[in-house]
C-alpha cells in the first residue's frame, strides 16, 4: 500500500502553509463555527459546510474513520432569533418560543447541508444546551483576573492577555468591541467584549453568579469546542469573516481560562462568497438562501441538484473569493454529466485526488484529476471503483439512479428494438428512438461484444 501523503494545511495563525501533526494521531480533533438558526441557512453558510466536510473526509481517510471528532456548533442564543421568536409565537413563554424556532430552522440547516453531500458531524451541540459550560468558563476567567464584573455585565479584560490578537495581528488599540451585545463606556479598555449580560423580561436568560442573563457569543464556541474536544484542540475552522472578534475572542477566552498555549493548533478560514458579482444582500435583491436553491427557481429560473451546488463550490479553492452565479452552476453541472455514475468499495482513490488535497484541500486540482479519471473510466469500466473512491473523497460520487423494474423492461425493449432498426439500416427511426430515450434521461452507449464483434448498446440515467 502506498504511503499516504503528508497533510499541509494553510495557518491563519502564522500566516504560512505547514505540515499537519495532529496531537494524537488516534482522536484527530476538528472544530467548525456553524449557523446562527435565526434563519434558513444562505448560500454563503454553504461554503464553510462544504469546505469543511471535505476536510473532514479527507482526515477520515488518513487517520481512520473512528479516529476524527469533527464538532459543529449551532448557534441558538441570537438578538434575531429573539425577535422571530416574539414575532411569530408571541403567547409562549420566550425560552419556549426561542426553542420552536431553531427547531424548525436547525432542521432545515441539516436537510439542506446532507443534499449538499456534507457527512454529519460526530457532534452538533447547542448553546443552549451548554449554558453551565459557559457559566464555568467566565467564573475562572474572572479568579484569574482576566474578566470583571460592571453595570450588569460581564466583560473580558483584554489588557490581561499580552499577546491579544496574534490571530488578526490587529493592534489592541486599534480594536473594537465586536460583541453579540452593545457595551459602553463601563469598560475598561475599548476591546473589552462581553462574556455575560443581564436580561430583561423580554429577553431569554439563564440564572448564574451575576444574576438571570444570557452569553455573550464568543464564549459559547470556547465552551462547546472545551466540552467535547478539549483545552486544546488540532483545527479550528470558518470563515473568514469570524477572524475577528469572534475567533480572535475565542482564544483569549480558552486561553486565558485554561492556562493554555493554544486553543487549536492550525486555525482554517474559508473566502467569502458573492452572489453574480455582488456582495450577497437582501438590499441588493440577490440574497439566496440554500433551500431556495434546491427547491425553487430564484436562481436562474430552475431548481439546483445539490451535488451541482457542491462542485460549484469545490471549483474555486476554499481560501479564495468565489462568486456563485449561474455561469458557474451550469459549468458545474456541464462537469458532472460527463461522469460515470459507481457504486463505492474497498478501492484506495487514485493517488493524484488524494495529492492535491493533502495540499491545503487543493479541490481545483483534485476536480481536474477526477474529471480525467472520469473520462478514463467511462471507456475502462475496470476503473469505476477507483473513480468511485476518488469521488467519494470529495463528497462528489455519482449515484445509479433507482427506477422501477417496469421502466426497466420499457427501455430494454426500446434498446433492443433501435439495435433491430439499426441492423435493417432504417436510421431515421432509429436515431428518433434515441432522441426519445434521451428525453426522458435515458444516455445510450454504442460498443461492440468483443468476442462475436456485434453492435451493443447498454444505458443509464443521466442525474
Amino acid at each position: 500500500m502506498a504511503a499516504e501523503p503528508q497533510l499541509k494545511f494553510y495557518n491563519t495563525l502564522t500566516r504560512e502553509k505547514v505540515d499537519f501533526q495532529p496531537i494524537d494521531h488516534n482522536n484527530v480533533r476538528m472544530y467548525v463555527c456553524g449557523p446562527t438558526v435565526y434563519d434558513f441557512a444562505h448560500i454563503g453558510n454553504a461554503r464553510p459546510a462544504i469546505v469543511f466536510d471535505v476536510l473532514f473526509r479527507l482526515l477520515r481517510h488518513v487517520y481512520g474513520e473512528s479516529q476524527v471528532t469533527y464538532v459543529r456548533n449551532i448557534t441558538d442564543v441570537d438578538d434575531k432569533i429573539n425577535a422571530r421568536a416574539l414575532r411569530d409565537h408571541p403567547g409562549l413563554p420566550l425560552n419556549e418560543a426561542i426553542r420552536l424556532v431553531t427547531e424548525k430552522t436547525e432542521r432545515q440547516y441539516r436537510e439542506d447541508t446532507t443534499a449538499l453531500g456534507c457527512l454529519e458531524p460526530s457532534v452538533q451541540p447547542r448553546a443552549t444546551d451548554n449554558i453551565a459550560q459557559m457559566i464555568a468558563i467566565i467564573e475562572t476567567l474572572i479568579d484569574k483576573g482576566h474578566a470583571y464584573r460592571a453595570a450588569g455585565e460581564v466583560l473580558f479584560d483584554t489588557k490581561s492577555m499580552a499577546d491579544y490578537g496574534q490571530l488578526s495581528k490587529r493592534n489592541l488599540d486599534e480594536q473594537q468591541a465586536g460583541a453579540r451585545v452593545a457595551v459602553d463606556e463601563h469598560k475598561k479598555s475599548p476591546g473589552d467584549f462581553v462574556l455575560w449580560k443581564l436580561s430583561d423580561e423580554n429577553e431569554p436568560g439563564w440564572e448564574s453568579p451575576w444574576g438571570r442573563g444570557r452569553p455573550g457569543w464568543h464564549i459559547e464556541c470556547s465552551a462547546m469546542s472545551g466540552r467535547y474536544l478539549g483545552d486544546v484542540f488540532d483545527i479550528h475552522g470558518g470563515g473568514l469573516d469570524l477572524i475577528f472578534p469572534h475567533h480572535e475572542n475565542e482564544i483569549a477566552q480558552s486561553r486565558c481560562a485554561h492556562g493554555t498555549h493554544a486553543m487549536a493548533n492550525v486555525w482554517m478560514h474559508n473566502g467569502f462568497v458573492q452572489v453574480e458579482g455582488r456582495k450577497m444582500s437582501k438590499s441588493e435583491g440577490n440574497f439566496v438562501t440554500i433551500h431556495e436553491l434546491l427547491q425553487t427557481d430564484k436562481l436562474g429560473g430552475r431548481t439546483w441538484p445539490g451535488e451541482v451546488l457542491r462542485l460549484a463550490m469545490l471549483m474555486t479553492h476554499y481560501r479564495e473569493p468565489i462568486d456563485f452565479s449561474v455561469k458557474r452552476l451550469e459549468e458545474a453541472e456541464r462537469l458532472i454529466a460527463k461522469w460515470p455514475a459507481a457504486d463505492i468499495s474497498d478501492v484506495l482513490p487514485d493517488p493524484t485526488v488524494l495529492v492535491a488535497l493533502a495540499d491545503d484541500l487543493n479541490t481545483v486540482a483534485a476536480i481536474q484529476a477526477l474529471h480525467a479519471l472520469a473520462q478514463t473510466a467511462n471507456a475502462d469500466a475496470s476503473l469505476l471503483p477507483v473513480f468511485a473512491a476518488s469521488a467519494d473523497l470529495l463528497g462528489l460520487l455519482p449515484k445509479k439512479a433507482e427506477i422501477d423494474e417496469a421502466v426497466v423492461a420499457e427501455i430494454d425493449a426500446k434498446v433492443r428494438q433501435r439495435l433491430e432498426l439499426l441492423k435493417a439500416k432504417n436510421f431515421a427511426e432509429a436515431d428518433k428512438l434515441r432522441e426519445e430515450l434521451t428525453a426522458r434521461g435515458v444516455q445510450l452507449k454504442d460498443g461492440k461484444d468483443a468476442a462475436t464483434g456485434e453492435r451493443i448498446t447498454t444505458w443509464e440515467i443521466k442525474r
